[in-house]
Parts: C-alpha cells; structure tokens; sequence
C-alpha cells in the first residue's frame, strides 16, 4: 500500500471525531440544564432507582482525590490533555475495517473532554444522575462518564472478544 494511500485510511478514521465532538456538546447542555434546574434544590426522582441530583466533583471517578486541596484539578487537566491526545492518535492510526474500536475510543475521548471543559471553566466536574437501590447509592455521575464507561466497556469487548475472533479469522483464512 503506497504511503499517501496508508495516509488517506489512517486519516478516514477520525470522521469519528464527530462522535466524540457530540458527546461534549450533549454532555454540556445536559450538566447546564442539571445546574439551571438541579443546584441549591431537592433531588428529582426520575424512576425508583434514579434521581437527579446536582453535586460538584472536585475529584475523579468516585470522588477520589476530592478533599485534596486543589492540586488535583491541574493534575487531571493535565493527565487528560495528555490523554486525549493519545486517543486521536490512536485513531487516526486505526485501520479502516477497525470501526468498533475507533467508535470506543471516540465516546471515550467526548467524554474525557466534556469533563476537562468543566475543571478548565468550573473547577470542578457537574454531576446530576443519582442511581440507588433502597439506601445503597452508587456515587453521582454525569453523561460524559456514562460514555467513558461505554467506551471502556467496549475495549474490553475488542480486547477479549472481537481481538480473538479476527485471529481466528485470520487463521482459517490462511
């Protein structure tokens, strides 16, 4: 394959960038809505199992890192800057016929991105869906790491299932 042919492929998989580019525009005007309607009032119960609740996260995944005293919001922005540049990267290496991959990768970086936007011009991330059972609450979250869990979860298939499944392709076609 010539170079500039190896280019082009390369180069066809950031049209996934637009997913990605949805995902911060969705996840935005989604945590702008929670703020408008949610912040310095009640919880809304949406289902029995999930409320919308605004909280700040001035931490990571689960709070961690929260009551650390402000250094961590440069750290994150940061490490997910750095990140996010090792996704499109890697995008634009995939290889045409890599779609779940590239599509993976993409909900991850918009979701990555959605909430560096937030700790870049709030200091903090916004969160708002509140998931519980009874009086068991798993911690609040936003849309943007409802797609970083997508997306992860998705590698994980590419990894274990769909990896293997190609290799054995590509064996019997030997």
């Amino acid at each position: 394959m010539t170079d500039d042919k190896q280019s082009q492929q390369h180069a066809y998989q950031l049209r996934w960038l637009w997913l990605s580019a949805l995902v911060v525009i969705i996840d935005q005007v989604s945590k702008h809505l929670a703020t408008a309607l949610l912040k310095g009032g009640p919880s809304i119960e949406v289902l029995p199992v999930v409320n919308l609740t605004w909280a700040q996260n001035f931490g990571a995944a689960f709070s961690i890192f929260a009551n650390a005293g402000g250094w961590q919001r440069w750290v994150f922005i940061i490490l997910t800057t750095f990140v996010s540049m090792v996704l499109v990267v890697w995008i634009k290496r995939l290889k045409g016929h890599e779609t779940w991959l590239a599509i993976a990768l993409a909900l991850v970086l918009g979701g990555a991105l959605g909430n560096l936007y937030d700790r870049i011009f709030l200091g903090y991330v916004v969160d708002f869906v509140s998931v519980h059972y009874q009086r068991h609450y798993f911690p609040v979250f936003n849309l943007a790491d409802s797609a970083i869990t997508i997306g992860a979860v998705m590698l994980i298939i590419d990894t274990f299932w769909l990896s293997r499944q190609s290799k054995i392709a590509n064996k019997d076609e030997r």
